[in-house]
Formats: structure tokens, sequence, C-alpha cells
């Protein structure tokens, strides 16, 4: 007699239909996404960084020998092709093993392919290869002053923000960071939640701030006429913070502008997550919401 395993099914289910959306994201953005593990395969991945990042040569944002390393040790090292061409490629690495958990390290898309939803692509494939792993959660960070990244990550994929990390890697100096410090978003991707699941389907409908403000939230971090933070309330259960549309040209025409920037969204938005209060969706426009747990809600 065999025993019936629902778990075990369970999870194949859930590998599968992550397979499926895997697919369907690759074929809709024109690419093929692999595994690579090749020094030629490798290389090409190290020059895309290169020209994403544009670092400081003592800086660089990942070397070929720790590639060569986390590919070698069955870590996450992908790459996502047009034709021939790679265009994007994402890196992670395991957490402890009894975490079930995947660290992504640096994931990014060649200005050629900007657009055509590559990242989205790579996300999902890494989101599949994990899961057959016995992989439940990948954990990454991003700078949330960045709008699209926000937007992509809390909307499009379904991450969860879990840490506020100030400065988190220190100076960087690189053509995307220039000297503003490196505050970071701690994200946690729980690859087999139902909104997770709805996201990788493209059927979650993203926070809509209009909405958000008619249903009685207050700003705790808006925009000046000039563009600029102007501190509001943070007395409200449901807050929502402001970052700029676009804070590469902020930071490449008006630096100071860029640091106010910085100095505002971490002073608002770091306190509020230390006392547990959660991130739970962001605007495209460039609006994070955030929730407040009551009495009620806490019952």
């Amino acid at each position: 007699m065999t025993r019936h395993d629902p778990g075990g099914s369970m999870a194949e289910a859930v590998g599968a239909m992550a397979d499926s959306a895997a697919g369907a994201a690759a074929r809709a953005a024109g690419v093929t996404v692999r595994h690579l593990a090749d020094l030629a395969e490798l290389r090409a991945v190290h020059r895309l960084y290169e020209g994403i990042w544009r670092p400081d040569p003592t800086n660089p944002p990942v070397t070929m020998e720790l590639l060569r390393a986390l590919a070698k040790a069955g870590n996450y090292v992908a790459g996502a092709y047009d034709g021939g061409l790679l265009v994007g490629a994402c890196v992670g690495f395991f957490g402890p093993p009894r975490e079930r958990s995947m660290h992504s390290h640096i994931a990014g898309v060649s200005g050629a392919a900007l657009g055509r939803n590559v990242g989205f692509a790579l996300k999902l494939h890494q989101r599949a290869w994990a899961l057959r792993r016995g992989v439940a959660t990948i954990a990454w960070t991003f700078d949330p002053l960045v709008c699209r990244n926000a937007y992509f990550n809390l909307s499009k994929l379904a991450a969860v923000p879990a840490q506020y990390l100030p400065n988190f890697y220190g100076a960087m100096n690189d053509g995307i960071n220039g000297n503003d410090d490196t505050d970071r978003l701690l994200v946690s991707w729980e690859l087999a939640a139902a909104t997770v699941v709805a996201a990788c389907a493209r059927s979650l409908a993203p926070r809509d701030v209009e909405v958000e403000r008619a249903a009685g939230a207050v700003v705790a971090l808006g925009r000046s006429a000039r563009n600029r933070p102007a501190t509001g309330r943070t007395d409200g259960n449901v807050l929502l913070v402001a970052v700029p549309a676009d804070i590469a040209t902020v930071r490449r025409t008006d630096p100071g502008a860029a640091r106010e920037w910085r100095v505002a969204v971490r002073g608002v938005l770091a306190p509020l997550m230390a006392e547990g209060a959660r991130v739970v969706g962001f605007d495209r426009s460039g609006w994070y919401v955030v929730t407040r747990e009551t009495r009620e809600d806490s019952r």
C-alpha cells in the first residue's frame, strides 16, 4: 500500500504552475532564460553588469571568480537571452538550510531590453528553479527611492518589505547610486503565497493611491511644488509615503534634492517599519502604502 502525500502533491502542483508561469513570462518577453555555468557565459554576465552599473573599478558588483564559485556550488546564476545575446542576468545564493531560503543578490537588464518585462521573466524563472529545490522564500534588497523598482518588486511580484536598512552597502560610487547613501528595503518573496501566485499570473491588482486617499489614507511624506519632500502626518492607520518619480534624474541634476529625499524617506519609512507598520503596496505614480495594525486587527 502506498501512502498518500498531500503535501508532496501540493508542492508538485505549485512547482508545475511556477514552471508554466515562468515559461509564459519568457515567451512574452521574447527571451530564453537558462541556468549558466560555462566560463564564457559567466564572463558575459560580468560584462553585462559592468555595463549596467558602471562601477568604481575597485568595487565591482560581482567578480568572475565569485560567479564561477556560486555556479559550481549549485547556486542560482541565470541569464536571459534574445537569440544569442545576453540581455539580462540574475544571481542568488542559498541561505541557512533550515530556513529553506535564498538571497537574490543582483539582477539587471541591459538598456537595449528595457520595457520588455525581461526582469519579470528572470524572477519567475528564479522562483520556479527555487521551488523545485525546496526553497520557500527568496529575499533581496532594493533602493526605496527608485520608483520603477518599488513598483516591480511590490506590485508586479508581490514581494513584502521586511526591514529598512540604512546605508546597507556603504559607498558604492557607481553609475546608478552615485555617492548617495545606499539605503535599502529588504523584501521577502513567499514563493507559494496566494498573492505571489496571482502576481505571477498577472492577475493581482496594484494599489491605487487615489482609492487609498478616498478611503481616508493620510500623507506621511508628500511632494512639494518644487518636487522636494514635504513632511506630513503619521497619525493615520493607512499612510502614504512619496518618492520621486525619477530619482536617477534628480541625482544627476540636483544632488542636494536627492539627498533630501534620501533623508526624508529614511526618516519616515524606517521608524514606521521599526514600530511594526507594514508596507502593503506601491502605486506606480510613486507612493508607498503603509498600514498600522489597529486593536481590532490584532484580535
